[in-house]
């Protein structure tokens, strides 16, 4: 339940006016499923490379709705083809939709990816560079220890190495004006709730014992545009994986990649960290100084952060996770991103 809901971007097209890449559908197998994948090409040259589109958390019709287009469309400018793809269950892919698929799953399936477009000898697909924002975060890393060959990593709004749904829930409540008392109780009952869960406890233990975060206006939203009602078989839905997780002593929060520290550093290749200083989603300092302790000193890092920026780098006012959808918002990207992608790109060997 947590990990696919609570980093969920919420995808907004940004129209891009003058496209300037050739579009092509592009299938792959994976797990033994048909996933549909939309590949763009640069224009009348030879691209220098492949950057791969891997999407955050919950259901896509990126195929369809061309979802990133400006930022495919600026890749495309640098040089670089784009892949990108639905996942299981979506738009015209096959299988079942899977809000639980682990996020080292999900790495396979990049890999899968990567595996054919070397198989269908696209264009210089053996130069691969890595896109994601939020989950993604957790993804790319592990593909990038996994195989060898990925030449970059554009990162944005990434993720430490634990669950981020506290901070967004205290930070939302907060933006809802509610008082701290109020924000310490429903925050600590979902703590609560995951630590029931993760032990294997009852749906009534979990019930009874977050009684007034199951009342709370924010929770139960995002329970019905994720789940539905709560129901013992969406708790044991999302408590199977959890109880496979490890919950940091600490914090009390789940560890969704061991050794996270470890992978990081082990990362060589150039790194683009991109954040939104008004993300309510996930905290970008604590992301934004994990970063610095464990790939500054082993690799090309470059980090930018973009002031009055939400966790999909749209211009906001409050970074709240229903402020656009409550309040018609334009879907404005931040002044100077996709420009930090072009350029940095540009720079790039």
């Amino acid at each position: 339940m947590i990990r696919n809901s609570i980093l969920t971007i919420l995808l907004m097209i940004v129209t891009f006016t003058h496209a300037q890449s050739n579009r092509q559908i592009l299938d792959f197998e994976f797990e033994g499923v048909t996933l549909n994948g939309v590949l763009n090409l640069p224009k009348n040259q030879k691209p220098k490379g492949i950057v791969l589109i891997i999407h955050g958390s919950g259901r896509t019709e990126a195929v369809a709705h061309e979802w990133y287009l400006d930022i495919r469309e600026t890749i495309v400018n640098a040089g670089y083809a784009t892949y990108m793809w639905d996942k299981m269950g979506c738009g015209k892919s096959g299988g079942v939709f899977n809000i639980n698929q682990s996020v080292q799953n999900s790495a396979l399936e990049v890999i899968a990816a990567i595996n054919t477009l070397n198989k269908k000898n696209i264009s210089e697909s053996n130069k691969i560079g890595l896109y994601g924002g939020s989950r993604a975060g957790w993804i790319n890393p592990i593909v990038i220890n996994q195989y060898k060959d990925i030449a970059f990593w554009i990162s944005v709004s990434g993720v430490d190495d634990k669950e981020n749904f506290s901070y967004l829930l205290e930070e939302n409540l907060r933006i809802e004006g509610l008082p701290k008392e109020s924000i310490d109780l429903i925050v600590n009952q979902w703590l609560e709730g995951i630590k029931i869960a993760h032990a294997g406890g009852s749906f009534k233990t979990y019930m009874d014992a977050t009684k007034d975060l199951q009342r709370n206006k924010l929770w139960l939203r995002f329970l019905k545009d994720n789940y539905g009602e709560m129901s013992e078989k969406v708790y044991t839905g999302f408590q199977g994986p959890l109880m496979k997780e490890t919950l940091d002593e600490e914090t009390g929060l789940p560890v969704y990649i061991d050794d996270f520290d470890n992978i990081l550093s082990n990362i060589k290749v150039p790194v683009l960290a991109l954040f939104g200083e008004t993300d309510m989603n996930v905290d970008w300092k604590k992301t934004k100084l994990l970063y610095e302790k464990t790939m500054a000193n082993y690799t090309d890092l470059t980090i930018e952060s973009f002031p009055n920026c939400n966790h999909n780098i749209l211009e906001c006012e409050t970074g709240g996770f229903y402020e656009f959808q409550d309040n018609k918002m334009p879907n404005k990207r931040c002044d100077g991103f996709l420009d930090a992608i072009e350029n940095w790109l540009n720079k790039l060997k």
